[in-house]
């Protein structure tokens, strides 16, 4: 403990994985995606770890080389509306999927569709049905199914919820299907279209997004084993806020520095790509703010 706060511990620098493993930036990433020419990007992780600044960069970074995109956010606190207080761009369309207005609108669709067939027991079965958690990730996913098949943006970039519902409820195709077939009585076609895109490497880009510490690292591998069980594999992680490529000169940020080089490794060894994101005062968004 005292060694982390005096900073003597390991080397003096921020930048010890460099010369251990291959780490990027995002512009890596933007390089990326742009290569594609559309497609659809998420970006997923644990609540708090900066999905939803990495969103809105991904899109303005789009836009910024002539991209069209539609941003949206299935989460709750709308943290997008916050960073968007006047229109960028004519090629940015930003939106907002409410969770309980979605919901009630599912439940509301559901009962005046399949009411008149139901006797009263069936009925009361049906509206108890309805009002189990897994309603919500069904509407949510209808909601952004919609968005997805209905928007004629290059890009769709999709800041998720922190438990990320809208995907991990994908344990197979099938199973999806016959719970909605199960509630609702039918698959709708923009669900139909969905499923085998999300599966689609060149067409789906998942960004997970985690910190250089412990908790969010361990939540954010937990995260990318169920993805892999739906068959959904993330090519990059982000790691946001890291002081690790920054120079400090402050002891206890030389220290806090040198713990998060673990974590960094430990990213490294296992995920595809790996790209940083420096520790900044305010969250930069495109290369116009920097």
């Amino acid at each position: 403990m005292r060694s982390w706060f005096t900073g003597k511990h390991g080397k003096e620098t921020a930048h010890t994985h460099e010369a251990d493993a291959e780490v990027f930036k995002m512009d890596d990433v933007i390089g990326d995606l742009s290569e594609k020419g559309n497609g659809l990007v998420f970006t997923m992780g644990k609540g708090g770890v900066g999905k939803t600044t990495v969103a809105a960069s991904v899109a303005l970074n789009l836009v910024e080389q002539g991209y069209s995109v539609h941003l949206t956010t299935t989460d709750p606190a709308e943290h997008l509306s916050r960073l968007f207080t006047e229109n960028h761009s004519d090629l940015l369309r930003v939106t907002n999927i409410d969770p309980k207005r979605e919901t009630e609108a599912y439940r509301e669709s559901v009962l005046e569709e399949t009411s008149h067939e139901l006797n009263e027991d069936e009925l009361n079965y049906l509206k108890e049905d309805l009002d189990s958690p897994c309603t919500e990730e069904i509407a949510v996913f209808r909601s952004f199914a919609d968005v997805v098949m209905h928007s004629e943006e290059d890009y769709i970039v999709i800041d998720t919820a922190p438990t990320g519902h809208t995907l991990l409820l994908l344990d197979s195709t099938l199973s999806y299907h016959r719970e909605i077939e199960r509630s609702a009585g039918h698959v709708p076609e923009s669900v139909k279209n969905l499923l085998p895109a999300l599966k689609d490497a060149e067409k789906t880009h998942i960004l997970i997004v985690t910190l250089p510490e412990a908790t969010p690292v361990y939540e954010a591998e937990r995260l990318e084993s169920d993805l892999k069980r739906a068959d959904l594999h993330p090519k990059w992680w982000i790691m946001n806020q890291s002081l690790s490529v920054v120079p400090v000169s402050d002891p206890v940020l030389k220290a806090k520095a040198q713990v998060e080089n673990k974590w960094v490794q430990r990213t490294v060894t296992h995920a595809s790509k790996v790209a940083i994101i420096p520790w900044k005062k305010q969250a930069i968004l495109n290369k116009k703010q920097r």
